[in-house]
């Protein structure tokens, strides 16, 4: 869709290992991108929430409130976290099956009536609704941990909430005007749909999900399998209602 795809592809096929290997391939897909390109402000908010959860990972002093209880943990989750989202994009732009979630935001990334926020939360909602609840279950998988509420891991898990929905807010205000800087109408049913956008509520509802994958993968796989193509489809069709044109 855009000349500079293959170099796109080539930025994430390197498998980060630590939040700055996160960190770096994301500011390289930003430098890539056009002001054009749909991907580029959904990844500009996600670079702007990974800067958040390693500026909260590095904190050092165990006194101070904002610190995590198990930092690696968070890190780890992080990590594994934005490997769905890099695969997602090798995936789409190689023309690879790529779930419908994520299909609905690259197939419309260079809509120019479509505003750069509905990128951002259409992007937001594939990535927390549809990845992290297996990103959870895979790191908790390795660490033989169930994911559980009332957790040490759990409490790491929603103390972010707060700083991720301030970067939510920020972004419904800095980015609502069309893809290329366009001012939207003063009022549309846009400002509906950001306002129903929860950051906090998604997380939850990821968190849920993967305590239940978590005992359908060991119970019933197969209908983990199917619990996963639902979930897609659901996503998929709030991904699309996202980026409906803002008329």
């Amino acid at each position: 869709m855009f000349p500079y795809d293959p170099a796109l592809i080539a930025a994430v096929q390197s498998i980060p290992q630590s939040i700055p290997d996160v960190i770096q391939i994301m500011k390289s897909i930003d430098a890539t991108c056009s002001d054009g390109d749909g991907l580029k402000w959904f990844n500009g908010l996600y670079l702007s929430v990974t800067q958040a959860v390693q500026a909260r990972v590095n904190i050092a002093v165990p006194t101070n409130p904002a610190r995590f209880a198990d930092p690696a943990w968070i890190a780890a989750l992080d990590v594994a976290f934005a490997r769905y989202y890099f695969t997602a994009v090798e995936f789409s732009l190689s023309g690879e099956p790529t779930p419908g979630c994520w299909q609905a935001l690259f197939a419309v990334r260079n809509q120019t009536e479509i505003a750069r926020i509905q990128f951002a939360l259409s992007g937001m909602n594939a990535h927390i609704n549809h990845d992290l609840p297996q990103a959870i279950l895979g790191l908790c998988q390795t660490t033989a941990a169930a994911p559980q509420h009332g957790t040490a891991h759990y409490s790491d898990y929603t103390a972010l909430n707060s700083t991720l929905d301030s970067l939510i807010e920020a972004a419904k205000i800095t980015l609502r005007v069309r893809l290329l800087g366009d001012a939207l109408p003063p009022v549309s049913a846009l400002d509906n749909t950001l306002a129903a956008f929860s950051v906090a509520a998604a997380r939850e509802a990821a968190w849920n999900n993967a305590e239940l994958l978590w005992r359908l993968d060991t119970d019933a796989p197969a209908l983990a399998a199917a619990f996963l193509d639902t979930l897609d489809g659901l996503t998929a069709l709030a991904s699309k209602t996202l980026l409906v044109p803002v008329l």
